[in-house]
């Protein structure tokens, strides 16, 4: 390893398989949260599969407590909170207690710090006392040394200097804004209730206090013709968040959305104009040395159930689609700039991106065998950084 650079930042690959059929298109190019809040897997492995900002640090382990449209002044049009934590009923304190004990009670390869997280709500909107509850319970989990922070998400309007006095006492370490567009007309036609200028507010105001910040953003919504997702990208950029999470919009059943698509008033991304496209805005906060730290909604039960997602780019392994086909566009560069065109070629890579460099079901390594005639080797590089491709 000596002499190695070490990688600077990494993205998400989710590395559960997804159905063949729904990689066709990907096979053949050519072919024919994400709901304002955040959803998170349900299970350790992912939670130790999110990406850390440096590859040398231990990956945290997140307890997500989930806190279904709890303190939503607004319907959104793309959400259906319960489809998506899989919640049935008002989520207690005493719940949120026992799904802590229940998670510290798993086997565990993370050795990186253990946080609370409350998501599937707007956690500075439900009612003081609440806040209040879950704060305190949490807190005691860091006291007893079973815990070492909390974090949770929360929308932009939400965040004042009032609001964040009630964490003055508490180890809060990370707040997430669900963003969801910096475009003036996507939040309206979405439904969103604040503005672009909250977002700006919010980020700085939490910047000025010292905490980490995360930012959520989607693609695909309503008035979102792609272009709107880029200049997203590019705003975010500009608040200079800490990690940011993408999410294409799917449509969910018993939301205001399905009845848009319905009606034919909503047209959904394709998987794989939304791999597209994600690839292109995750491409923008990496050069900008920002860790998406999430791409596509956790696959679940609920969201896995018939009739639970009508329309839209929802797959599992959603990331790893859009990480494969970054890497099959650096490898298509580096073989133009070599002037290749044919014949055996060998590519380098970090052992941490062979999965992504092949692409889902050796997808990248076909199309680069019809460009080349002859299947290209991959080869572990471990003094390669996470997105790095080279030839040799």
């Amino acid at each position: 390893m000596a002499g190695c650079s070490i990688a600077r930042a990494d993205f998400l690959l989710s590395m559960q398989k997804g159905g063949s059929a729904a990689n066709l298109w990907y096979r053949f190019p050519g072919s024919g949260g994400l709901l304002g809040l955040i959803v998170l897997a349900v299970s350790v492995f992912f939670r130790e599969k999110e990406t850390h900002l440096h590859t040398n640090q231990p990956k945290p382990f997140v307890i997500p407590i989930f806190l279904p449209h709890a303190g939503c002044p607004h319907q959104c049009v793309f959400c259906n909170q319960r489809a998506i934590t899989g919640a049935h009923r008002p989520f207690s304190t005493e719940d949120a207690r026992a799904e802590v004990e229940r998670y510290l009670a798993f086997p565990r390869k993370s050795t990186g710090q253990t946080i609370i997280s409350f998501y599937g709500g707007n956690f500075l909107g439900i009612a003081r006392s609440r806040i209040q509850d879950l704060l305190f319970l949490a807190a005691d989990y860091v006291g007893q040394g079973r815990a070492d922070g909390i974090r949770f998400s929360t929308r932009p309007d939400t965040i004042d200097a009032q609001s964040l006095s009630l964490l003055d006492s508490h180890p809060v370490k990370t707040v997430e804004l669900g963003v969801q567009s910096m475009d003036a007309r996507v939040l309206e036609l979405s439904k969103r209730g604040h503005t672009t200028r909250d977002t700006v507010a919010a980020a700085r105001l939490l910047r000025e206090q010292s905490y980490e910040v995360g930012l959520q953003m989607m693609v695909g919504l309503p008035g979102d013709e792609g272009l709107q997702s880029l200049e997203t990208a590019q705003r975010i950029v500009d608040l200079a968040p800490d990690f940011v999470r993408i999410y294409p919009t799917v449509v969910l059943e018993k939301s205001p959305l399905a009845d848009l698509w319905r009606a034919g008033q909503y047209q959904a991304l394709t998987l794989e104009r939304a791999v597209d496209l994600c690839n292109d805005v995750s491409g923008i906060f990496y050069d900008a040395g920002i860790p998406v730290v999430r791409m596509g909604l956790a696959a679940s039960e609920s969201l896995d159930a018939d009739g639970a997602v009508l329309a839209g780019p929802y797959h599992p392994a959603f990331g790893h689609l859009v990480m494969s086909a970054r890497f099959l566009d650096k490898a298509r560069a580096l073989l133009r700039q070599k002037g290749i065109s044919q014949g055996q070629v060998v590519f380098r890579v970090h052992p941490g991106s062979v999965s992504a460099m092949r692409g889902q079901q050796n997808a990248n390594m076909q199309i680069l065998e019809s460009l080349l005639g002859i299947r290209p080797r991959v080869r572990e590089d471990v003094c390669l950084e996470r997105d790095q491709v080279a030839l040799g």
